[in-house]
């Protein structure tokens, strides 16, 4: 489980399980807008300041935010439109061509979590948590190119359910479009629980939040598709095809404010590091990903990464499967896939990330 945040099964609307990830705002500046009853339209609603984006969408750096206002188109309905930067400081461009897919997911969450406090009541504060995230794009998509990275992130809810009122769980539809395109489908599942109930079901795991969490020996960078140790968060095992999650709570992006169990982002990078190391000789370019975040990964225990692959099935090119296994149980799963980019005359020797 993770907290938005994100989890796979369904959940009660007042208290959330054992699994998915969970991810709450600091309480600042200005209550959520409410929804409005069921079956009402609004007029778009003018943008928001880039604070209250940052708080709403739960990043408190100004270039880790995407999303750049949000109108309601009807009561389940929204369109998100959102900047990617040409280059950033951890969603680096793939091979100096690509952006970097996971930027997809990141754009979804933020959307999600933006929409949720303030078009669905959910008071700033609560856990959200997503039990699961899938996206599909392609790589002809994903060309840097010389325009700017503008995006409207279309946004469909489904399966609402209340609680009291605020939002207690609901499904999601997005379609990400640039230049009239479609830059890529995804969807999710997600729940809220109230800032009381989250903590009574993490109990004394809040305590985590101040421990100084040992941070293990990286991966040579290059093995998995970055330039910098920093950003690896994989290291050695003795196992074959696995390594051991690599936490550094240091980290701008992917703790970019305290937490007391592993965020999801970097499960997903996780999973996306493992991927291109079970890959060598190829850049790895993640198009397509199917999680299901099963149960907190915690800080203080170790989380093995397992990687086996997946041929094509005719419809997709090949991939492979991660599990994340912590305590001899499977925490997060994720199966992404990659089109094969020696095809169009990339270099393997330009597979790290520029």
């Amino acid at each position: 489980m993770v907290q938005l945040t994100s989890r796979s099964a369904s959940v009660s609307a007042e208290s959330v399980g054992t699994g998915g990830h969970t991810e709450s705002a600091e309480a600042p500046c200005g209550a959520p807008d409410s929804a409005p009853a069921a079956g009402t339209e609004q007029q778009p609603r003018r943008g928001r300041s880039p604070e209250q984006l940052r708080q709403l969408v739960h990043r408190p750096d100004p270039q880790d935010v995407f999303p750049t206002g949000l109108t309601r188109l009807t009561d389940s309905q929204f369109s998100v439109p959102a900047h990617w930067p040409r280059s950033h400081r951890f969603f680096a461009p793939v091979a100096g061509r690509y952006q970097d897919p996971l930027l997809i997911a990141e754009t979804m969450r933020q959307a999600t979590m933006l929409i949720a406090h303030a078009e669905f009541g959910v008071p700033l504060g609560d856990a959200f948590v997503m039990w699961e995230l899938r996206y599909t794009s392609e790589s002809e998509r994903l060309v840097l190119g010389e325009d700017p990275w503008d995006i409207t992130v279309d946004v469909s809810c489904s399966r609402i359910q209340r609680r009291g009122r605020s939002l207690g769980a609901m499904h999601l539809e997005l379609l990400l479009h640039r230049h009239g395109t479609v830059l890529a489908s995804g969807g999710g599942r997600i729940s809220c629980s109230s800032a009381g109930a989250y903590r009574r079901l993490r109990g004394h795991r809040g305590a985590t939040l101040d421990a100084r969490i040992p941070l293990l020996p990286a991966v040579a960078p290059r093995t998995v598709g970055r330039t910098s140790e920093e950003d690896v968060v994989l290291a050695p095992a003795a196992a074959p095809d696995t390594w051991a999650l690599r936490l550094d709570t240091r980290h701008p992006t992917l703790f970019s404010h305290p937490n007391d169990h592993v965020p999801g982002i970097l499960l997903l990078e996780a999973a996306r590091q493992a991927a291109q190391a079970a890959s060598p000789g190829r850049t790895f370019l993640p198009t397509s990903i199917q999680a299901d975040f099963l149960q907190y990964v915690e800080l203080d225990r170790p989380c093995w990464i397992e990687a086996r692959p997946v041929p094509a099935d005719g419809t997709s090119p090949d991939g492979v499967h991660i599990r994340a296994v912590q305590n001899d149980r499977p925490a997060f799963t994720c199966t992404l896939r990659t089109p094969d980019l020696r095809q169009t005359g990339l270099s393997d020797a330009r597979s790290h990330r520029s």
